[in-house]
């Protein structure tokens, strides 16, 4: 009988013995088919076989979150700069960098929460404690051909109108829209959850009208997001092209 820490890396299932511990302790490996290995301590026998689940490709789930619209608007973002409002451990900045983005502005106000693979990347600019409602063309000097932004706390329709100035005309914006942080405190239920389709739908109807009528974007499409948010809120990526468009 042996650790299974041991056993995994032995197996040459991970890279080392400390990588082991990590997956077993984030519930990534099983002993056969069907028992999760629950501690690192926990000993098998030496012919046992384990399986690890394949690691995401991405440094954060969130990214799952902007992929499908992602894919079907701008699968291919080659010579393009990009600006991550929300930026947090970097999802979206990492699927943005996949999809061959040539730079991004990762904007975010807590600090230490991008992911060292980001940081390290010489086509993030990393910005940390900022503030994205007073973001100008000091801060970011060049124009952006698309914008993402995922943020909580807070209403995007506070955000959105300093983001704006920075767009190229006709730049792609995906915005995250959270109802529980977009209703009246009245309309969310207990523990921050909307539950309610209908208000869901006010919170989702109340941003489009909001970048329609306000910011003059033009709406593509509003999908729910694959992955739910904390406490399982359902959230919606709208997509816009965004920016002001030169008049016809």
């Amino acid at each position: 009988m042996e650790r299974s820490d041991i056993l995994v890396f032995k197996q040459g299932l991970c890279a080392s013995r400390e990588d082991a511990k990590k997956l077993i302790m984030a519930g990534k490996v099983r002993a056969g088919r069907d028992a999760v290995v629950m501690k690192p301590s926990e000993k098998y026998s030496e012919d046992t076989e384990f399986i690890v689940e394949q690691p995401s490709p991405y440094v954060s789930r969130g990214a799952y979150k902007l992929l499908d619209s992602l894919e079907k608007y701008l699968p291919d973002l080659s010579g393009m700069t990009a600006l991550d409002v929300g930026a947090s451990t970097g999802g979206f900045t990492d699927l943005m960098l996949q999809k061959n983005a040539t730079k991004v502005y990762a904007v975010d106000s807590g600090h230490g929460q991008l992911h060292d693979k980001l940081r390290n990347d010489p086509r993030v600019i990393s910005m940390e404690k900022a503030n994205a409602r007073y973001l100008d063309e000091l801060s970011i000097p060049e124009k952006i051909d698309i914008m993402t932004m995922d943020v909580s706390f807070i209403s995007v329709m506070k955000i959105i109108p300093a983001t704006d100035r920075l767009l190229k005309p006709g730049a792609l914006a995906f915005i995250l829209v959270k109802p529980q942080f977009e209703l009246e405190r009245k309309d969310v239920g207990k523990g921050g959850v909307v539950r309610d389709d209908a208000l869901r739908q006010k919170a989702v109807d109340k941003i489009c009208s909001f970048a329609r009528d306000e910011m003059k974007w033009k709406l593509l499409e509003v999908l729910p997001s694959s992955i739910k948010g904390p406490k399982g809120n359902q959230e919606y990526m709208a997509v816009f092209v965004a920016g002001k468009l030169p008049p016809a």
